[in-house]
């Protein structure tokens, strides 16, 4: 088709679009008002948002408050906040033996050995990445593009081609024995597989972040280290008081979401590892899904219960960082 017709085409459908929504609009605006015709625009999102998102987090919470193997809420019976003192149920919080819910327990140990280590090394490699693809160097943007190619992978296609790089007769292996090592067993050492599962979300995700930090780099007026070059500031200095300061309220944002995703792993590991070896690698979300889908456990009130958990506590960790970013901001 002619790019002209094309354009002739496309504004025609446009304009016609746009007059039945003025149709519609108007008789609408005049019985509302023209001060309330936003909450009109806004209804169809906040219908997907109540449908898909808002009734099911409802729907969460009564279940997390009912027992029973049944699905349907109507069979299940309320047993109130049972399935959380299940949870909760525990001779000594550190040893997870001593709980009901081991498994929770574990579950909550190695997730927070995740979050530690996954949030903390993926934002200081991203925030180097960007320091450095801030600069004049040359291939800029093709190595920006390098960085980002991971993000736009599934994680599930991540997963696979990490295992089998990290297989018993994987790439990686081969390379060691090539080198005149022996096979290393990454997958099936915990040690290992905890090491990887973190080393490969990070290489996953921290694009994405990378460019969030860079694009908070770039904001940063270039006339603010003229002036502390003027001052006789070295580069640590300028860094020290003009870059992270300003860097700051991005840095807050990366970090919020950082944790959110990283709390939330699930997909990746479970290709990769499995939850194994053990329970090495076994986090909270798999914890919930094994918990509520595994066709020997399927205890939905409990699972539920757990997702509450962890959700609330999301959301604490959540508040506490824009609480200090407030007050660092202050």
């Amino acid at each position: 088709m002619p790019k002209n017709m094309f354009n002739t085409l496309f504004s025609t459908v446009y304009s016609a679009i746009m007059e039945t929504v003025g149709l519609l609009a108007e008789p609408i605006q005049r019985w509302l008002g023209t001060q309330r015709m936003g909450y009109f625009f806004v209804l169809p999102n906040m219908l997907i948002f109540g449908v898909f998102i808002l009734f099911p987090m409802l729907l969460n919470f009564y279940y997390a408050m009912t027992g029973g193997t049944q699905l349907f809420p109507q069979d299940r019976p309320f047993v109130g906040l049972s399935n959380f003192e299940r949870l909760f149920t525990c001779g000594d919080f550190l040893n997870p033996n001593t709980c009901v819910e081991d498994r929770f327990w574990r579950a909550v140990f190695n997730t927070i050995v995740f979050v530690v280590f996954q949030v903390g090394g993926m934002v200081l490699l991203a925030l180097i990445t960007a320091l450095i693809l801030n600069r004049k160097i040359v291939g800029r943007g093709f190595f920006r593009s390098v960085f980002f190619y991971p993000v736009l992978l599934s994680p599930v296609v991540v997963a696979l081609i990490w295992k089998w790089i990290l297989q018993r007769d994987g790439l990686l292996n081969a390379l060691i024995v090539s080198l005149g090592g022996e096979r290393t067993l990454f997958l099936l050492n915990s040690n290992w597989a905890t090491f990887w599962a973190i080393v490969v979300s990070i290489w996953a995700q921290m694009g994405f972040y990378m460019l969030i930090l860079l694009a908070g780099l770039q904001a940063i007026p270039k006339e603010l280290y003229e002036a502390a070059d003027i001052d006789g500031a070295n580069s640590w200095q300028s860094f020290q008081y003009v870059t992270m300061p300003l860097l700051m309220p991005t840095m807050l944002v990366v970090l919020v979401l950082s944790l959110i995703r990283a709390v939330q792993v699930f997909d990746q590991i479970f290709v990769l590892t499995g939850g194994g070896p053990g329970t090495s690698t076994f986090y909270m979300v798999q914890y919930i899904y094994v918990t509520g889908f595994s066709n020997q456990i399927q205890q939905f009130g409990l699972a539920s219960a757990a997702s509450v958990v962890l959700g609330l506590t999301l959301l604490v960790f959540t508040l506490i960082q824009l609480r200090l970013g407030r007050t660092n901001a202050y």
